[in-house]
């Protein structure tokens, strides 16, 4: 048996070092990168590797993050999905190894004395047999179909981690949106309630007024068309919240329920704007890396397609013991043993083989116009977010002034009306632009916030990989052919 042994190692390793794997080996297409973003952000910050969520300063929103990572429903499929992955990767390079297996037979048996040729009286009837046989195979993979293969299953399994990076970067980036967008809706609500007590506190004055003759009824219901306009106001804030904390509240993998709050929008801090080059977003995305991996595991698919035009050869052997006697199962005359090899290659298919090439070469095209569609597609994601940044705080400060001059406006207001200058139609015309220049201004606020994320959400990061370990409990096995690096 050990002779056998030695012979199928010495052949397969020759043949494995003798033969070369048919098909295309994987490079990386050539990309057209812009030299710099259109928008790009002169006072940026090397802050695209950290963890961007704590700029904000906000310990809650911290929290939040951390128990969504750990939590959330959508990374647990993605690490599941890894795992699923990484068994196809150990079944499909399995064939690389010999295959060892063993057998046991005990069986007795009578056979028929009337057959077409009579039983021997020397022959014994019935019969007994024992059989104890260890057996190996070996497909030599001279054409590298089984390397092939491996190699495609192992980058499907390096795509799935990029898709589980990719949950997680989309995770931190919703968690970290819905709380600045739940937090400018509070903000909102605030507004809406002061500015809804002014208004009752108004009507309260003006009723008074009117029962002693002091001011007209046209000016009491003015007062009131005020207050109704904010109450009107209050409950459409308050449904966008409470569906923004169930939103929330599902991401963090909570049932529906409220939201624990921090930091007022007012207070938040404003975090930098990462730098970075285009180029780096190549490495930095997970969903380009993982298209990317998805065109190694195509391309792996042609060569082991065309792989199958050739012929497959298959070592064989087997060592045991047979005896009639269980005593004398162990003994050396009761040894058997064989090996030997086989060929077999295909003749005429009738397309079958072809098929499988057309099909491979195809999945080869689709995954390589994908991988460029993705890439495009994140430098778009980045100008996009840049420019909105840009932009946002553009309006903001402008909303700003519209905020400080609605605000003197209505205080002049006051004050001429008070004097008997104006009319309170004036008061009123004042107070219907400031109330919603502030809402506007809690809108811009949160906007601008979100704009940020947005930007650390396109450009990726080190902070994914950072994010991503938190989501991989201790005890995980090590997965063959996952890679810590991108």
């Amino acid at each position: 048996m050990k002779r056998i042994i030695r012979i199928l190692l010495v052949m397969h390793l020759l043949g494995f070092l003798a033969g070369c794997a048919v098909g295309p080996d994987y490079r990386r297409p050539d990309l057209t990168i812009p030299a710099s973003y259109r928008y790009d952000v002169r006072d940026a910050s090397d802050a695209a590797n950290t963890e961007w969520w704590r700029q904000f300063e906000d310990p809650v929103l911290d929290s939040l993050i951390d128990e969504a990572l750990a939590n959330n429903k959508n990374v647990k499929i993605a690490a599941a999905k890894i795992e699923q992955a990484a068994g196809i990767l150990i079944q499909t390079r399995s064939p690389i190894f010999p295959q060892l297996n063993y057998s046991g037979v005990a069986e007795r048996q009578r056979l028929t004395e009337y057959g077409a040729t009579p039983l021997s009286s020397a022959v014994p009837n019935p019969q007994t047999a024992y059989q104890v046989l260890g057996s190996a195979s070996w497909e030599i993979d001279l054409w590298g179909r089984i390397r092939r293969l491996t190699e495609s299953a192992q980058a499907s399994l390096l795509a799935t981690e990029y898709a589980r990076r990719g949950v997680v970067l989309s995770l931190v980036a919703s968690v970290a949106s819905s709380y600045i967008q739940l937090r400018g809706l509070d903000e909102q609500l605030l507004l809406s309630q002061k500015t809804l007590a002014a208004y009752a506190e108004t009507v309260r004055i003006f009723e008074l007024q009117h029962k002693y003759g002091v001011v007209s009824r046209m000016n009491v219901e003015q007062a009131r068309s005020q207050y109704e306009t904010a109450a009107s106001a209050i409950p459409g804030i308050e449904s966008q919240i409470a569906q923004t904390e169930n939103a929330l509240s599902l991401l963090l993998g909570r049932n529906p329920g409220p939201i624990e709050r921090g930091k007022s929008i007012l207070e938040l801090t404003m975090p930098d704007v990462p730098s970075g080059v285009p180029s780096q977003v190549l490495e930095r995305r997970p969903d380009i890396l993982q298209a990317e991996q998805q065109l190694v595991a195509a391309n792996a698919q042609i060569g082991a397609a065309r792989a199958l035009y050739f012929p497959t050869i298959t070592l064989t052997g087997g060592y045991g013991q047979a005896s009639a006697d269980l005593s004398n199962l162990f003994k050396g005359p009761a040894r058997v043993w064989s090996y030997g090899g086989s060929v077999t290659g295909p003749l005429f298919a009738g397309g079958a083989i072809y098929g499988q090439v057309l099909q491979a070469e195809s999945g080869q095209k689709e995954a390589l116009l994908s991988y460029q569609a993705a890439v495009q597609s994140a430098f778009g994601d980045v100008e996009n977010s840049l420019v909105a940044n840009q932009m946002y705080i553009v309006q903001l400060q402008a909303q700003e002034r519209l905020v400080r001059a609605n605000q003197e406006y209505s205080k002049l207001a006051r004050l001429q009306y008070k004097g008997g200058y104006v009319p309170y139609s004036t008061v009123l015309q004042a107070e219907q632009q400031l109330f919603p220049s502030e809402l506007n201004l809690a809108q811009t606020r949160a906007a601008t916030f979100s704009s940020l994320v947005s930007i650390y959400q396109a450009m990726g990061g080190g902070w994914v990989m950072e994010a991503d370990r938190r989501t991989v409990p201790a005890e995980t096995k090590e997965i063959p052919g996952k890679s810590e690096n991108p």
